[in-house]
């Protein structure tokens, strides 16, 4: 499992109230069944991360990137949730009014042990692996392990690369402490003379990872790899930086600041959304710190004035670490210096593979792209298609991660040259991908695309597609509908489907979900018109309580009744409580949750209990998935959205039915494959144990076997 810088692992966020004034919908009623905390549920599974950082049968290299994953998830995690607590404990019993936890206090002291103990973990798992590099002879040196040659090399860097890109700063003669950015680190420093001729002083360094890399190659001997990290080059060299001021003896640790990531945005849609954006990215700089992380081994004094100038208390979250921190920069660990490993190579579906027009066969029949198994290229290429056919008079796209050099924009920009109606949603709330998405709505509206930017109150979350042709008098149209980003770089490492389509009522469905987010109202009646496609947020929840309560009927009847689930996210009440009383009606419940799960899975008083695991491995399992047995006539849907309280009722969402027979079977051999797994599956029981599931008397690595299943079609 791979996490793209900018990407998240759809952490809970707290809810936001819509404005949108006609979005009258009967509201489910409030579930009281136990459920576990969902924050607790989501360390739970940063600890399967870890598990996967501990595991010896994982390539050295992958360990490190699950080392920097499990350190970039926390970050966030402490960005968005702790602080999205402890805004909530300043809003006392209110709180409850949010569908939120009951008891935030509670919860953010369980998150500090949990906390606590996986950091320990991480200590000891990363120790281990500094061990096996040294076995393969790679060594990370620090400023007192140098030889002459390396001096030199490093004293020439900093001269040629660093110093122009520091600022130390003297922070006891500043007035006014500076803002710490969010995700820097700082080296501090204690300045001094060894005979005591000056009092000592403290200093800061921001080190500027964000224009150098974290990692410096040093000269080596033949055979061996020395790596230095840029915090121990920027120490190595603290006597050049502050030997002007007399100091001849240094102290230095590394700290940093967590802060407040919440982009409240204000529901007055008289202002510009833009301005709120542009605001909120500047206020998050200045947001309230959440978490204090420093080298334990830092000067006491100096730890004692940096908590007072940060206005930090024992309260806050002050954790102390080993010598290396920012761990996220670890997932850009080099490579280069590994063993050559073999990849499973992405494939083009076999439909497209000496097809001439993606969309005559779009046309033809529905098609199922597996990503990253099936190449992301067959949407571009589609795109492409579109931009250059002259019988295309329009493109409606929604988007909400894009890649930094986006093949998808370069796509939908060509159309427009080419005299194309060009239409994108673009979601400038998507978190943490705020500013590239404003840089992308600049460029795309220089070109004359029509940008729209979604709906006050809501995020645009939904991936859908519309191209219309225009052949004659009649209009021929095609789209997908998908579970992950129209991003070409995630789309390697992230397991998403995607349906290609030109199904009528798929498509009238589409063009009504534009046609709600086009209409300045946003008139939810729009949306009551969609027959086929279950959308967020006007039904999306209820269709699935009525379909699980067809279950429930059947098992009641003695009939076979049964659900398969697969989700990043299982937390919304509502539906966690219909499917307990769909197991304690004997209804046969599956899931694949790779994240957050606030289900428990076993009661003595349900008939059936719930199998749920969760699957962490190369790649990161993001699609959505929904089966019913429905009487033997299974209802199969793909879906953008998990089921938590945010996609439900607070984005506009899609889900797709699957009407074609043979995809239908492919979705379902696929999700069986999964629940047969018995190497990279965890068992998500009452206790979030994270025990591995290992039934069956055969080794199965379910993304092995499903790349297995996927090829072998290529060639019937």
């Amino acid at each position: 499992m791979r996490l793209q810088k900018g990407e998240n692992l759809d952490i809970m966020t707290m809810p936001i109230e819509t404005t949108t004034k006609k979005l009258a919908r009967k509201k489910a009623p409030v579930a009281k069944k136990k459920m576990i905390a969902r924050d607790v549920s989501w360390l739970a599974f940063n600890a399967r991360v870890l598990q996967e950082a501990a595991d010896k049968t994982v390539p050295l290299y992958e360990r490190i990137r699950f080392l920097g994953i499990f350190s970039n998830n926390l970050d966030e995690f402490f960005r968005v949730r702790v602080a999205t607590l402890r805004r909530m404990l300043s809003f006392g019993k209110s709180a409850a009014k949010m569908h939120l936890e009951e008891n935030p206090g509670k919860i953010i002291d369980s998150i500090q042990t949990i906390v606590m103990e996986q950091q320990r973990e991480f200590d000891r798992i990363w120790k281990d692996i500094a061990q096996e590099l040294e076995a393969q002879h790679i060594f990370l040196r620090t400023e007192k392990q140098l030889n002459r040659e390396q001096q030199k090399f490093v004293l020439n860097y900093f001269n040629e690369q660093v110093r122009t890109n520091i600022i130390p700063l003297m922070i006891e003669s500043i007035q006014q402490f500076p803002i710490l950015r969010d995700k820097s680190i700082y080296l501090a420093v204690v300045l001094a003379r060894a005979d005591n001729s000056i009092s000592q002083k403290f200093a800061l360094i921001e080190i500027p990872t964000s224009v150098l890399p974290r990692f410096i190659i040093l000269p080596s001997k033949p055979g061996e790899h020395d790596i230095m990290l840029l915090e121990d080059l920027v120490r190595f060299c603290l006597p050049n930086i502050f030997s002007y001021f007399g100091f001849d003896k240094f102290s230095s640790h590394i700290i940093k600041v967590t802060r407040d990531a919440e982009l409240d945005i204000d529901n007055d849609i008289a202002d510009s959304i833009i301005h709120q954006i542009e605001k909120g990215l500047k206020d998050r700089r200045k947001g309230k710190p959440v978490r204090f992380v420093y080298d334990k081994d830092i000067d006491p004094l100096l730890l004692e004035y940096l908590i007072r100038r940060l206005g930090l208390s024992g309260k806050d979250n002050l954790i102390p670490g080993a010598r290396i921190h920012n761990f996220k920069d670890f997932m850009d660990f080099p490579e280069s210096i590994f063993p050559p490993h073999s990849h499973r190579k992405s494939f083009i579906h076999p439909l497209f593979q000496n097809a001439t027009s993606v969309m005559h066969v779009v046309q033809r029949q529905d098609v199922m792209l597996h990503f990253p198994y099936h190449s992301f290229d067959t949407i571009i290429d589609l795109l492409r298609e579109a931009a250059i056919d002259p019988n295309v008079s329009s493109i409606k796209i929604t988007a909400y991660r894009l890649a930094k050099n986006s093949k998808i924009i370069n796509a939908l920009i060509n159309a427009v040259r080419n005299g194309k109606q060009v239409t994108i949603v673009l979601e400038l709330r998507a978190r943490f991908d705020e500013a590239a998405n404003l840089d992308w709505k600049s460029r795309l509206e220089e070109e004359g695309v029509k940008v729209l930017l979604g709906v006050p109150g809501m995020k645009v979350h939904a991936k859908l597609c519309v191209i219309k042709k225009r052949i004659g008098n009649k209009t021929i149209q095609c789209g997908f509908v998908s579970t992950g980003n129209l991003n070409e770089r995630t789309a390697r490492v992230y397991g998403d489907h995607c349906l290609l389509t030109a199904n009528r009522a798929i498509m009238a469905d589409i063009n009504k979900v534009f046609a709600y987010l086009e209409n300045g109202h946003h008139d939810i009646k729009i949306l009551e018109n969609c027959k086929t496609l279950p959308v967020s947020p006007f039904n999306m929840r209820n269709t699935f309580l009525r379909l699980i309560d067809r279950e429930i009927k059947n098992a009641r009847n003695k009939k076979k009744a049964s659900i398969i689930i697969k989700m990043n996210s299982l937390s919304d009440a509502v539906l966690i409580s219909k499917l307990y009383d769909a197991a304690k009606a004997g209804v046969d419940i599956k899931m694949v949750i790779r994240g957050i799960c606030c289900a428990y899975t076993e009661n003595k008083k349900w008939k059936k209990q719930i199998h749920a695991v969760s699957i962490v491995d190369e790649y990161l399992e993001h699609a959505r998935v929904f089966i019913f047995h429905h009487g033997g006539q299974e209802k199969v849907y793909i879906a953008s959205c998990d089921w938590m309280i945010r996609n439900l009722d607070h984005r506009v969402e899609a889900a797709a039915p699957i009407t074609d027979p043979a995809i239908r079977q492919e979705i379902i051999d696929i999700m069986k494959i999964q629940l047969s797994g018995n190497v990279k599956a965890r068992v998500l029981d009452n206790e979030q144990r994270n025990e591995y599931y290992r039934e069956g008397d055969k080794k199965i690595r379910s993304q092995v076997e499903i790349y297995k299943y996927l090829h072998e079609k290529q060639y019937q």
